[in-house]
């Protein structure tokens, strides 16, 4: 698939032609809570500032499937095997383009915890993650720290029909997001474009038997019913990360 063939739907233009690499993205499940902005505030770093969508914040905890990275050239040949990863996110934006920032990335892979962690500038944490299919449900474990464990646990299954978020809505804007923002320990700011295709979404059942991930920062949004979606993966080109 040629990821490039389409570009008209992002919302500034693509860095360049030079990307680095490309990834797979599999079996995505994407859950969504709102939070006030004022809770969300000391955690994100100057100068970007918290995006919201009609007044609220959003937290997201990602759950998907690193099932290959492809450096240019190499087309078929992944540098890694297969591997899960659940990330915790929110929304924002910088000089009015918006994007992502990690609060909290648990990963089953030694390469990404190390060397991607000093190379991204983005809190990536060793944990020990089960990702399984059963028929249609996709069932997921994941345990940080084994003396204080940082749990999350569920499981979820597609139920729609695929769609493509219209642009305006609350699906598309917390899905369609073309880079992330990340700070070194100077509190130097970095920008990492990305690029794909628009996500094809399907609405999602899902259980969350536990979610600690909120734990480290104190957010309390038990109240708050999250959204949903799934979505069967798709190819993602990435840039070289840049500072700002």
């Amino acid at each position: 698939m040629d990821v490039m063939k389409e570009t008209g739907h992002r919302p500034y233009p693509l860095p360049s032609k030079y990307w680095l690499m490309r990834q797979r993205w599999s079996d995505v499940l994407f859950m969504h809570l709102p939070i006030q902005p004022e809770k969300l505030q000391p955690y994100i770093p100057s100068p970007i500032e918290i995006d919201i969508f009609d007044g609220t914040a959003w937290l997201g905890v990602i759950v998907f499937n690193i099932s290959g990275i492809y450096p240019r050239g190499f087309h078929n040949v992944s540098i890694r095997p297969a591997f899960p990863e659940i990330n915790l996110r929110t929304y924002v934006k910088c000089n009015n383009k918006p994007g992502i920032y990690f609060l909290s990335l648990d990963v089953d892979d030694w390469t990404s915890y190390t060397l991607a962690k000093k190379w991204l500038h983005v809190p990536y944490y060793p944990a020990k993650i089960s990702f399984q299919k059963n028929r249609q449900s996709f069932h997921f474990e994941s345990v940080r720290n084994r003396e204080s464990p940082i749990i999350c646990k569920g499981s979820y299954t597609p139920k729609s029909e695929i769609f493509f978020p219209k642009k305006m809505t609350l699906d598309h804007w917390l899905t369609e997001r073309y880079c992330f923002f990340s700070q070194d320990q100077r509190s130097n700011m970095y920008c990492l474009d990305i690029h794909h295709q628009p996500w094809p979404l399907q609405k999602a059942d899902a259980v969350v038997h536990t979610n600690d991930l909120f734990n480290p920062f104190h957010f309390d949004i038990t109240n708050e019913s999250p959204i949903f979606h799934y979505s069967q993966g798709l190819d993602a080109l990435i840039w070289n990360i840049k500072k700002m």
